[in-house]
Parts: structure tokens; sequence; C-alpha cells
């Protein structure tokens, strides 16, 4: 990734304390995975391989109370410190305050499953999709479709 993709990502974020967090973040997340390419769609800094943004691997949201780490196919990586938010549909995130110190170790591991879990993700996405609405609802966080 070229370092202005990142300098350009920092100069929009609302709140320039989260600034700190994203280089944090970032810096490891390219330390995972080399391969990863980064660009800015949707006003976040999205990580995707080899140019696949349809179906990114993670992304950096600064925003104005926290700054977000999402994964597209979040519901499918193990939390085993049970820190991953649910998010939309199968995209879950970890936040961070401003000035939090980032566990690299525990940021890497989710990143590197990320990446492993991607093309399982892929073949399988309308069965992952399904399965996590079907749990959404069992936890009351989405309404049962209307038939």
């Amino acid at each position: 990734m070229s370092e202005s993709v990142l300098e350009e990502y920092l100069s929009a974020i609302p709140d320039a304390r989260a600034g700190p967090v994203v280089r944090q973040l970032d810096r490891i997340i390219r330390e995972t995975d080399p391969a990863l390419d980064a660009a800015i769609r949707y006003r976040i800094l999205m990580y995707a391989l080899d140019g696949d943004y349809r179906t990114w691997v993670c992304a950096i949201n600064a925003g104005r109370r926290h700054v977000a780490l999402n994964f597209l196919y979040g519901v499918m990586l193990a939390d085993p410190g049970k820190v991953l938010r649910p998010g939309s549909s199968v995209l879950s995130s970890l936040d961070f305050d401003f000035g939090e110190a980032v566990d690299a170790a525990a940021v890497g591991a989710y990143v590197a499953e990320a990446v492993e879990r991607k093309d399982e993700y892929v073949a399988n996405r309308a069965a992952v999709q399904d399965a996590a609405y079907a749990a959404a609802e069992r936890a009351g966080r989405r309404r049962k479709a209307r038939r």
C-alpha cells in the first residue's frame, strides 16, 4: 500500500485524535499480510486481496467517537475474547477509543484469520448470510423478514 492512501484517509477523518489508533491498526494490518491492498471506499480505509474490494477483508472506520476495525465476514471469525461487536448482516467490528493502545497480537490474529477464511466466505456467501440473519433474529438484533 502506498503511504499516500493512509495520509489521504487521515486528512479526511472527522477527529484528528483518531489518527494514532488508525496508524497503529494500519501498521498491524500491513505487517500481518503485506499482500493486502488498501484504498479509500465509502469514506473508509479498506483492505482487500488482489484488489477485490467487493469482498474486502477488513476496513478502518474513524468516527467522531471511536475507531472501528470492521471485518466483512466477521461472523465467521473465532472470537475467544468476545470483543467483536456484531454489525449488519455478516460484518463484525473491533472498537477502539481515541488514544487506546492497540493489542497488536490480538488484532493481527483477527486479520490473519480473516485473510485465511476469505475464500471460504466467497464460496459460501449465501449460507453464511442466512445463518447470520437467523442468529441476529434469535438475538433480537433483527426483525423477522416479511413474507
